[in-house]
């Protein structure tokens, strides 16, 4: 091998390590609570849209569920279900919940096996830093299947694990632009807030029913992160 390809072989070794040696957090163990209520009377919700449904929580249009108090320095652990063609998120920090795609950071939720998201640009799929970092690899299992996602945010470091795999990680200081991110792709029309300007403390939401897709949420469960 020549060294322009051993210098190569490195080079791409060295971009793929983060991925390849982060393990997933310590989710068993003390300090974990329930992010709401058992009777969601902690949540803010539309009237008639999210329900419990053999144990998992629901909706029937495309309308947030969030926390009524703001947080901060978390891990936050869940397990979703999709169904075909799902499309929905995980929102945290976010600052205005009327309001909430500029003033929020999305991680995708996404059905990776259709066709319309499987072939959509990489940070719209599953396990993405909404329209900022793509995923690692799909690891979304088939719809009907449950997945576990893991979300460290600590201050201005977010961390995604996926079925117990790094799908993507940022340093939301780099994110100084609101059209340009740092590798110099595009960042979607509707996210127009820089993410380095964000506030690192605010209101914790899931997407619901984005078109005919559902999607399910059960077991979320969050854990402050000491300083």
């Amino acid at each position: 091998m020549n060294h322009i390809l051993v210098a190569a072989a490195a080079a791409v070794a060295i971009a793929a390590a983060p991925f390849a040696r982060a393990e997933p957090p310590d989710t068993s163990g003390p300090g974990w609570s329930a992010l709401f209520k058992a009777d969601y009377s902690d949540a803010e919700k539309p009237e008639g849209v999210w329900t419990v449904v053999d144990g998992a929580l629901t909706a029937s249009a495309d309308q947030c569920i969030w926390t009524k108090t703001a947080h901060a320095d978390f891990l936050l652990d869940l397990e979703f279900k999709n169904a075909p063609g799902t499309n929905s998120g995980v929102i945290v920090y976010c600052s205005d919940p009327k309001n909430w795609i500029p003033n929020s950071v999305e991680i995708q939720i996404a059905d990776d096996f259709s066709d319309k998201w499987g072939k959509a640009q990489a940070d719209f799929r599953c396990g993405a830093v909404f329209g900022h970092v793509p995923p690692s690899a799909r690891l979304v299992k088939p719809p009907g299947e449950w997945n576990k996602m893991t979300i460290e945010a600590r201050g201005q470091q977010l961390k995604v694990w996926l079925n117990g795999t790094l799908a993507s990680e940022m340093d939301m200081a780099k994110w100084t632009s609101a059209t340009k991110n740092p590798d110099g792709s595009n960042i979607p029309a509707w996210l127009s807030t820089p993410l380095a300007g964000m506030p690192t403390k605010g209101r914790i939401g899931f997407q619901g029913k984005h078109g005919d897709a559902t999607i399910w949420f059960r077991n979320i469960r969050i854990k402050p992160i000491e300083k």
